[in-house]
């Protein structure tokens, strides 16, 4: 078997969320559970970090790794969606598991879990966790795949949680209000297990319960919009970034036990339960979280010439910054944007630049928005463009149509920036 009939196995027989959406989704651990057992519980071998929340994850993930490699330990990286290669879920120090032991866990596991008819999610976690086993990782910074409470990263119990934030997303899963999405997302809380909250955006409701929560797990609870650090160069750009920074610094005096009211103290008797990171490692790993990480897609310039970005954001907490910092981009500003049908596209298209010419596609997945239904949407509140049936060819028109000084844009969905990065690979 090789590398792609592995990864088009995974892909066709176990459902991708990725592709189809809400026909992906299995509700419940017990597959986790019962793959987790046929490992041997490799997620214990480990210490761990668990990221969830509607917006930064990713971002908060990928510096914490960067950051907790610059200070010397051995890093496993467990992250989702991927934009070109099933590997960049599953990274070690950086470095994506190799193709081979993809391949290997396909052949040799595949007896056992096809009976399981586990999710695809189900099974590249599985695999994750087995190979940072495997690796004799130190730690591992964990990213929920959607939700929190029942998702199938929920079998672990970390050294710190963090929830970045909380919008509206997912809403067919975790409830149409923010008071019970913030619920679904604390249930990664566990017991006595200190938890970073990145930002409430001024909801008494989705504060009450995360405190309530925290207060029934017994677990010290820190709200990094709350606190003040100073600021960090980050390798990052964009103005959503500013809030991801204080998440990780706050999360960061956690692990290092130097949070003002944190419990837990850096001392001989719980050495165990801190880390050693230093000023330095804190500002190497900002500097250079795409080189030392593999990120891409957050505010990522591609060419300058003319000044040429895309980002993944997607949803209506993501829009809330990119449409403001792109009405500060130079020269006329090219939009080619798509998104995905289970989003908040009405919504959406209210916060897109009313000064941009626009180029409507749809990414190559079937959970992608028919481009005419798209485009009727974002034309009905008075954005004006032609429509493109895939990615590449729009982009190769906003491509013609740009002037020096002018800005093009791409996204809208992760998969269209994927796509766009597959045309230019």
């Amino acid at each position: 078997m090789t590398y792609s009939e592995a990864t088009e196995y995974l892909f066709t027989s176990a459902p991708l969320f990725q592709n189809i959406g809400a026909g992906a989704y299995k509700e419940g651990l017990e597959n986790t559970e019962t793959l987790d057992r046929h490992f041997g519980h490799p997620h214990l071998k480990y210490k761990t970090i668990h990221v969830a929340g509607t917006n930064g994850k990713g971002s908060v993930c990928h510096t914490l790794a960067a950051i907790l490699q610059c200070a010397g330990y051995k890093v496993g990286l467990y992250t989702s969606p991927h934009l070109l290669d099933f590997r960049e879920r599953i990274r070690v120090n950086g470095s994506m598991i190799p193709e081979q032991r993809v391949v290997r866990f396909v052949e040799e596991e595949r007896t056992f879990f096809e009976p399981l008819h586990p999710s695809f999610f189900e099974l590249a976690t599985a695999l994750a966790f087995k190979y940072f086993e495997e690796e004799n990782v130190d730690i591992a910074v964990i990213e929920t795949g959607l939700g929190g409470r029942l998702d199938c990263t929920n079998i672990i119990t970390p050294i710190l949680s963090v929830i970045t934030n909380i919008s509206f997303d997912h809403v067919q899963f975790l409830g149409n209000t923010l008071e019970a999405i913030a619920k679904e997302k604390a249930g990664i809380i566990k017991a006595g297990v200190p938890v970073v909250i990145g930002e409430t955006g001024g909801h008494n409701d989705v504060r009450k319960v995360f405190l309530d929560k925290a207060d029934e797990m017994r677990s010290h609870i820190c709200f990094a919009d709350e606190t003040h650090h100073d600021t960090v160069d980050t390798e990052l750009k964009g103005s959503c970034q500013e809030k991801n920074t204080q998440t990780i610094l706050t999360a960061l005096d956690v692990l290092r036990g130097t949070y003002s009211t944190s419990t837990v103290k850096c001392d001989s008797t719980t050495e165990d339960k801190c880390l050693h990171i230093t000023e330095r490692d804190i500002e190497k790993g900002f500097a250079n979280v795409c080189e030392l990480t593999g990120l891409m897609g957050r505010w990522q310039i591609i060419f300058r010439d003319p000044l040429t970005i895309c980002d993944t954001g997607h949803n209506v907490g993501g829009w809330e910054y990119l449409g403001k910092q792109l009405e500060s981009t130079p020269g006329t500003l090219h939009i080619v944007i798509g998104m995905v049908g289970d989003k908040d596209v009405s919504t959406v298209v209210t916060m897109l630049p009313k000064r941009a010419k626009y180029y409507f596609t749809q990414a190559s997945v079937k959970r992608a928005m028919p481009v005419e239904q798209f485009a009727e949407t974002a034309r009905s509140i008075g954005l004006s463009g032609k429509t493109y049936i895939n990615v590449h060819d729009a982009y190769l028109a906003a491509k013609q149509d740009a002037k020096a000084g002018d800005t093009i844009f791409i996204g809208g969905s992760t998969f269209v920036v994927a796509d766009m990065l597959k045309s230019i690979q």
